[in-house]
């Protein structure tokens, strides 16, 4: 039991309501425009859900090999760093996890595409391979790209674009350039969760020559930079409503955008980094609340 609760915690089950917000979002968009499968929606979190416990058992891997997750790290201990589960058993976790997402993501085009669209199938199992090998080098091996500052460019496409527009997609097979703003908007609001975090970091991560973005732009930029991610998104949201509104459900979403400003406030404020840390669920379930009402308006 302990062994499983530790695997349970190396997954970090807090990130998961993050993680598939950009499906909800463009499966509703395209329900909204009378394309639905609950296959595709099934598999879609399935995979979603994959990618994420992958990236997150990988950061728990690369940065506990590297030395970066130690005593001088804010936030919750991680699984290698606190010895609870081997370099070894982690090794595997992450084999077994990315196998399995590669699974659904080919049942998930299967699904999509069946056998009549192979270009589209193709485009899209390349797309499943790069997100599972992202989701592994962000933080492991000599080329870790998340200790190059490109983290936030990860996150941005893979939980905005690809996830949003991708799952648009899925259902309706065709493009709709208008439905980049929301994939926009979440992809800005995902890379706000990360830079958050790597605030939160900021010491301990430049002392064991981590390199992200908030290190290299330091404590202003990164506040500056954070206003810029979390308001830009809204107003992708706003614009993308007002081009397409049908309803004043439509603006549902304003709702949620509420504990954003309070969020923005506190750090606006902020000298401890320690007290980042519980702003990191509020963002991440804000961007979640927001991705429902957003949903709900559309179903409505």
């Amino acid at each position: 039991m302990k062994k499983l609760n530790s695997w349970i915690g190396a997954a970090r089950l807090r990130t998961l309501p993050l993680s598939i917000s950009g499906i909800i979002v463009g499966t509703t968009i395209a329900f909204q425009q009378g394309f639905f499968s609950i296959s595709i929606f099934s598999l879609a979190l399935g995979t979603t859900l994959g990618l994420q416990i992958l990236s997150n058992f990988a950061n728990d891997y690369g940065d506990g090999v590297k030395g970066t997750d130690n005593e001088d790290r804010i936030g919750p201990a991680r699984a290698l760093q606190s010895g609870l589960i081997t370099q070894k058993e982690m090794k595997q976790g992450i084999v077994l996890t990315a196998i399995v997402t590669l699974f659904l993501a080919v049942l998930l085009i299967y699904a999509a595409f069946g056998k009549e669209n192979m270009g589209y199938a193709l485009i899209f199992f390349l797309l499943g391979v790069a997100a599972i090998v992202a989701a592994i080098k962000y933080t492991v091996g000599t080329s870790a790209y998340g200790y190059k500052g490109f983290g936030d460019v990860f996150v941005f496409l893979f939980f905005g674009i690809v996830a949003v527009y991708g799952t648009y997609f899925l259902y309706a097979h065709s493009m709709k350039w208008s439905v980049l703003l929301p994939a926009c908007a979440f992809g800005l609001l995902s890379a706000g969760v990360l830079n958050l975090n790597n605030m939160r970091d900021r010491a301990s991560d430049e002392k064991a020559g981590k390199e992200t973005l908030v290190v290299k732009m330091g404590q202003k930029g990164a506040k500056n930079y954070h206003y810029f991610l979390i308001i830009g998104a809204i107003a992708c949201l706003v614009f993308y409503t007002v081009i397409n509104l049908e309803a004043l459900d439509d603006f549902l979403y304003l709702f949620g955008l509420i504990p954003l400003i309070f969020h923005l406030k506190r750090v606006d404020t902020n000298e401890s980094p320690g007290l980042l840390d519980p702003e990191l669920k509020i963002l991440a379930l804000s961007t979640f609340a927001i991705a429902v009402l957003f949903g709900f308006g559309q179903l409505l």
